[in-house]
């Protein structure tokens, strides 16, 4: 399998381009602000076609290119329908304090042409993967994340986190469709329930693990009982 990945934009967001391997079809997951020229490098080193992209959640800094990107390889867009009212309108789903910062610019932001939505549980069969969907809410109430079967170096699956789990830590939730509540039934429900040998790829940051992050985490260990002392809210992403 070829994952290759980089940080985009401001926000360091990070978009990952998956495939079987060189010269196929491929996805684009997460395709963030000024990602474009990125995406395209790796297309053309690998010899790849991206027939679809895919978008753990509606926040600006993950989908800001998502319509030139589709546009650009005639490729499908796939989000979950509580969030693709961000598609259109991202500002809705960001702190006052962004929204006047992007303000003061031109930026005008319109679906793609072709936009499918996802579900939970739901498998896609894309550019000869088999990728699974869990509906992951809590930082948004449409998060979701992939899973992608990889069983080499003794890792069973990878896993497309957004901004659901990152190394040491979870996502915000005080941004406008955020529930802590929420998260913590998503991370208890959707996360702990996983094996240890999934590979984790987060929204920001570095690659991590499950069973490392079931074990440092302390968001994690609050959950299951093994913290010492109740973590602060964080602050990752928008």
């Amino acid at each position: 399998m070829l994952i290759a990945g980089f940080p985009a934009g401001s926000w360091a967001a990070n978009c990952y381009v998956v495939a079987t391997g060189p010269g196929t079809e491929c996805v684009v997951v997460d395709p963030g602000q000024d990602s474009a020229p990125g995406i395209a490098e790796i297309v053309r080193e690998h010899r790849l076609k991206p027939i679809a992209v895919l978008l753990t959640h509606g926040h600006l800094d993950h989908m800001w290119s998502v319509t030139p990107v589709a546009g650009t390889y005639d490729a499908t867009a796939w989000i979950h329908p509580a969030d693709r009212h961000l598609l259109a309108d991202p500002l809705a789903g960001i702190s006052r304090e962004t929204a006047a910062m992007l303000l003061g610019g031109r930026h005008e932001f319109v679906e793609p042409d072709d936009v499918a939505e996802l579900a939970d549980g739901q498998v896609l069969e894309l550019a000869g993967l088999r990728v699974v969907v869990d509906h992951t809410p809590g930082h948004t109430q449409g998060s979701v994340t992939f899973r992608t079967p990889y069983r080499r170096d003794e890792i069973s699956e990878v896993m497309f986190s957004g901004d659901v789990l990152f190394a040491g830590s979870i996502g915000r939730t005080d941004l406008p469709g955020g529930d802590h509540a929420t998260m913590l039934s998503t991370l208890r429900d959707k996360v702990l329930t996983l094996p240890d040998d999934v590979a984790v790829l987060p929204g920001h940051g570095e690659q991590t693990s499950i069973g490392r992050e079931r074990a440092t985490n302390p968001f994690l260990l609050e959950l299951t009982g093994s913290a010492g002392e109740q973590p602060g809210r964080v602050t990752r992403g928008l």
